[in-house]
């Protein structure tokens, strides 16, 4: 009975966390939604790299209902002994489970994937550099992001903004993170630094050197979950055992 309690305690506590967690990320996404302008001066005080968030509010929403979802069914199938909020609780998880699984056994066979998801990502980038760069603001400040966190230009190098919206609309001026910081405005063709590459070999180079953590975190997350279904499967046995 010790060993049940402490079982109960513990998916109490921790789909408390995720309760809690999903009701944080809930009202950050009402809030970008309701009042995105106070959003965004606050966030503009803070870091203007974070500025990108403005445009993920929805997203915000979506990610804090479910874990709302997520921790209601725990907590609650845990402390009232519901086996039928246990068992959606443990349905959930072990998709959420099956879905990670299949995705690292898709990336790890078929080699082949990458590639060709490697050619739409490039058709898209190029696409987005030279059409909707400097019009959509949303697209504008991914990339400006992007390209100003990673140090890079364009998705290859500076030429994918040739005869772009951007270069038409600015007098042929490159966006600045295509010149050195040396270089003053405006950044033209002739004052573009060649040793800045591409986000696209930078962004390789990023994942070589923290592919270690996301690899870790990855599995710590799958740990998580197969001992949130551990938990629950036995509680709901255990639950069955006494009715």
């Amino acid at each position: 009975m010790g060993c049940i309690s402490f079982l109960k305690i513990m998916m109490f506590v921790f789909n408390g966390i995720i309760f809690v967690g999903g009701i944080a990320v809930l009202g950050i996404g009402i809030w970008v939604k309701v009042d995105g302008a106070s959003f965004v001066n606050i966030l503009g005080a803070a870091s203007p790299q974070l500025m990108q968030l403005i445009n993920v509010g929805y997203l915000c929403i979506a990610i804090g209902s479910f874990l709302l979802l997520m921790g209601f069914l725990g907590c609650c199938g845990a402390v009232k002994e519901n086996r039928c909020m246990l068992m959606l609780f443990f349905s959930i998880i072990l998709l959420i489970f099956i879905a990670e699984v299949a995705g690292a056994v898709v990336v790890l066979a078929f080699s082949a994937m990458s590639q060709i998801f490697l050619e739409h990502l490039s058709r898209w980038a190029m696409k987005t550099l030279r059409e909707d760069y400097g019009k959509q603001s949303d697209i504008t400040t991914i990339w400006n992001t992007t390209m100003k966190e990673l140090k890079c230009c364009g998705f290859n190098n500076y030429t994918d903004f040739s005869n772009s919206h951007f270069l038409q609309m600015n007098n042929n001026t490159y966006p600045l993170p295509c010149c050195s910081s040396t270089n003053t405005n405006p950044c033209r063709e002739n004052s573009t630094d060649p040793n800045i590459k591409g986000c696209y070999l930078e962004f390789q180079v990023f994942l070589n050197k923290n592919g270690k953590i996301v690899g870790g975190v990855a599995l710590g997350i799958c740990a998580l979950e197969f001992a949130a279904m551990v938990v629950s499967l036995i509680l709901f046995c255990k639950i069955g055992s006494k009715a």
